[in-house]
Order: C-alpha cells, then sequence, then structure tokens
C-alpha cells in the first residue's frame, strides 16, 4: 500500500506540475503583446513569442497593434448655412501604447468611437454645405487632427479619417439642382457680355485705324461689296462714291442766299 500511495503522490505532483506550465506558459503573435500585472499592479509589457507567468500571481491582458477600421454611425448634423444633414464616416486607427490603452481607458474602441461621433459633429457643423460636398480631404484631414490629439493619452494613433455619405433630403437636393441652374446661367450672361465688350473694343480699334485715311474706308467698303456680290443673292448693289457724299454734304451746309 505504502508503494501505491506514494506513485499515486507522483502523479498528482506531476499532474499539478503539468496544470501550472500550462498556465504559466503563453504563445503572442507578432502583431501581439503582453500588458502584464504582478499583484494588481503594471510590471512590463512582454512579447512577442514565448513568455512566462507566475500562475495567480500575474495576469496578463492581450492588446492588439494592427489597424483596426471602425465605422461611425451616421450623424445629424446642422451645417453652419443651417442645412440638416446625415453624415457617415470610417475611421482607421492602431493601438500604438499598450499600456496607456489597457490603463488609461476601460474600453478604447468604444471611447474612440464615441469621441469621433461628437467630433465629426461639431467639426462638420462649422462649415456649409458647400464645403462638405467639395472640400472632404480638408475636412478628413482637420478631423483626423482633432482624434489624433485626443487619443494620443489613450496610447491610440488615428491613421486616417474618411467621410462617407452626406446624405441630403429630396427638398434641399432640388434647392441645389436650381441654385446649380442660376449659377449655369449667370455665368453665360456674364460670358456673352464679355464677349460683347471684347467685340465693341476691336470694332472701336478698327474705327480709329479706318479713320486715319479716308481711302482706307473706301477700300473696306468696296471689299464688302465684293463678298455680297459673290454670294448666291438677287440683291444689286450700287459703289457709292465717298467724295461724292462729301461734296453734297458741303453744299447742304452752305447758307443759301
Amino acid at each position: 500500500m505504502g508503494v501505491f500511495a506514494d506513485l499515486a503522490s507522483y502523479l498528482v505532483a506531476i499532474i499539478v506540475l503539468l496544470i501550472i506550465i500550462a498556465v504559466a506558459i503563453k504563445i503572442l503573435r507578432e502583431y501581439e503583446r503582453g500588458v502584464v500585472f504582478t499583484l494588481g499592479r503594471f510590471t512590463g509589457i512582454k512579447g512577442p513569442g514565448l513568455i512566462l507567468l507566475i500562475p495567480y500571481v500575474q495576469q496578463m491582458i492581450r492588446v492588439d497593434l494592427r489597424t483596426r477600421v471602425l465605422d461611425v454611425p451616421s450623424q445629424d448634423v446642422i451645417s453652419h448655412d443651417n442645412v440638416s444633414v446625415r453624415v457617415s464616416a470610417v475611421i482607421y486607427f492602431r493601438v500604438i501604447d499598450p499600456e496607456k490603452s489597457t490603463i488609461q481607458v476601460a474600453d478604447f474602441m468604444m471611447a474612440t468611437s464615441q469621441l469621433a461621433q461628437t467630433t465629426l459633429r461639431s467639426v462638420l457643423g462649422k462649415h456649409d454645405l458647400d464645403e462638405m460636398l467639395a472640400e472632404r480631404d480638408r475636412l478628413n484631414e482637420d478631423i483626423q487632427k482633432i482624434l489624433d490629439t485626443q487619443t494620443d493619452a489613450w496610447g491610440i494613433k488615428v491613421a486616417n479619417v474618411e467621410i462617407k455619405h452626406v446624405d441630403i433630403n429630396e427638398s434641399m437636393i432640388r434647392a441645389i439642382a436650381r441654385q446649380a441652374e442660376a449659377e449655369r446661367e449667370r455665368r453665360a450672361k456674364v460670358i456673352n457680355a464679355e464677349g460683347e465688350q471684347q467685340a465693341a473694343a476691336k470694332l472701336l480699334e478698327a474705327a480709329e485705324i479706318l479713320a486715319r485715311r479716308p481711302e482706307a474706308m473706301q477700300l473696306r467698303y468696296l471689299s464688302t461689296l465684293n463678298v455680297i456680290a459673290n454670294e448666291k443673292t438677287s440683291t444689286i448693289l450700287f459703289p457709292f462714291p465717298m467724295e461724292l457724299a462729301s461734296l453734297l454734304l458741303a453744299k447742304m451746309e452752305q447758307p443759301t442766299k
């Protein structure tokens, strides 16, 4: 009986030892880090690879260092020009300090999500609707900088922010279409007026050149008659001498006796 008792005790000891070793050995992947606490106090960051922990004395929390994608739900935003829109976005971030992300915040995923929602409403509310639609890159950069600054205390690095959708109600879409149509009509009128202005300037310049020599005006007159004569028309034109017109005008201006 004594031999069997010794064997049983040895077997129990081996089983207990194997259980302790199984509990003590931890394997962390390349993208993982372990935040180790000894008797409740932070004692360091371990990993990746094989690490050993003292059972029931040390505890470890795994932290994933890979880039995470956070989908920000649609937010009701009132723009600076009092237009109600619904805006959704996506955020790319990762943990750069496992100690801060574990100790400084209870749930960094939830905290980052809530902070992103409030920041999205706050930043977009300072801009007009036209800026939301036309200047997304600048708005993305502004939101990213604000989030990165505020999450730095949590050991979080916000790499990128992208605004996905800006949803506008139907009445506002029709108003924007009318505004765009009016803008196109305004540009057409401005272009037409500029063309008339340039044409008038060129005509004035041509008149000044022709006024320097009366013969130039006569040649221009004959050239115009030649163009008309070459066209298929039944109209007959007779050239009228400009000297004769000047003589008749001089006769009419003479006082009658």
